[in-house]
């Protein structure tokens, strides 16, 4: 797959918005803050191309992106930190639940901090994730601000959180510095 050739789509906004063809989706989900527009663009080796924002919250819909014509990743709503009214926040919830529904995410990809034990939000995302039966990796971003030895201790306890047991892996990555990026797209790869 030719990541070099990777195409914005849409922001969908509703769930009559959501692209409904047979290509692959690769889901992104995290919370406002954890950098999952970084991520995408670190995966792609290309800046800007996923917006990213210096306040959290800049993703206030599904965006969608082409890669090379065969799958697409999807960027969610990020949940959590942004400061925006109660009443943005339920739309976000809604337009997650109703993306959710539809049962299309070939692989999701949930993107934690690092640095800290998961909250109860990254805990709801795990959830659905789960309950969507579809398979999906523990991205565990921010590496970079990080000791090793906090780090190796921090795994454990995101697992442990999440309730992870046997449901999915978790790799460490930095979109600040690449590390990890080449063990998080070849999971991905695998179901595109």
């Amino acid at each position: 797959m030719n990541l070099h050739n990777a195409v914005f789509i849409k922001s969908a906004a509703s769930a009559q918005s959501f692209i409904r063809d047979d290509r692959p989706e690769i889901v992104f989900a995290g919370r406002s803050n954890v950098g999952k527009s970084s991520l995408i663009n670190k995966l792609l080796n290309r800046k800007n191309f996923a917006r990213v924002g210096s306040a959290p919250g800049k993703t206030a819909h599904v965006n969608y992106f082409l890669i090379d014509d065969s799958a697409y990743f999807v960027d969610l709503p990020g949940y959590g930190y942004a400061k925006v009214s109660k009443a943005e926040r339920d739309r976000w919830a809604e337009l997650m639940e109703a993306f959710f529904a539809c049962g299309k995410i070939t692989l999701g990809v949930l993107i934690v901090d690092a640095r800290h034990k998961p909250t109860a939000d990254d805990c709801t995302m795990c959830d659905w994730f789960k309950l969507s039966g579809c398979p999906f990796v523990v991205a565990a971003n921010k590496t970079d601000k990080l000791k090793a030895k906090e780090l190796a201790a921090n795994i454990p306890l995101i697992s442990e959180t999440l309730a992870l047991g046997d449901a999915a892996a978790i790799i460490p990555v930095s979109a600040e510095k690449g590390t990890g990026r080449d063990e998080l797209l070849n999971v991905i790869l695998q179901y595109c």
